[in-house]
């Protein structure tokens, strides 16, 4: 199933340098670190960022494994992010493209008006940013629709749900 996630691994690579970017022009402006979950929610993702979350989770050691899954399964209906342990997610290094530009100022259109949103934890005394240090996120769901319709029409899935939650995806539903 790995090479049906090559345009994903290829898009997360692309908002994670577009991420660190940010951050880096930001500076400390940016609070967010590790530890910080104060953005970690119950999402659902598409089913491109399940098989990923799978596919990390399936290369684990079975134990550690066998162990984020019980994890899961207990915390499904928490307030958090079922995959939050200690304020630390258990599968960060395939985390989906939300979790991603977490914290991050982004821009969006709702209700056919552009927003701007960021973590209120974040740019404090910033009075305006530079449209390079702000995350477009009607441009990169519309990348990530694209990839995941790819993945969808070359992965010879059985998915039909548009969104998945983090328990189905961790539990292979």
């Amino acid at each position: 199933m790995s090479h049906f996630l090559d345009n994903y691994k290829q898009l997360t690579a692309r908002v994670d340098a577009l991420c660190n970017t940010i951050a880096a022009i930001l500076g400390e402006q940016i609070t967010c670190s590790a530890g910080c979950s104060s953005c970690c929610i119950p999402i659902t993702v598409f089913p491109v960022e399940a098989a990923a979350l799978k596919e990390a989770l399936e290369s684990l050691p079975v134990k550690q494994a066998d162990k984020i899954r019980r994890h899961v399964s207990e915390h499904a209906e928490d307030e958090c992010c079922p995959l939050l342990f200690n304020h630390r997610c258990l599968l960060y290094e395939a985390r989906p493209i939300i979790c991603r530009t977490h914290g991050l100022p982004i821009i969006y259109t709702a209700n056919d008006q552009r927003n701007s949103d960021c973590c209120p934890r974040n740019l404090a005394g910033a009075e305006s940013l530079s449209g390079s240090s702000v995350v477009d996120l009607d441009k990169l769901n519309t990348l990530l629709v694209a990839v995941n319709s790819i993945y969808l029409s070359q992965a010879e899935t059985a998915e039909t749900e548009l969104r998945v939650t983090i328990t189905a995806a961790i539990a292979g539903h």
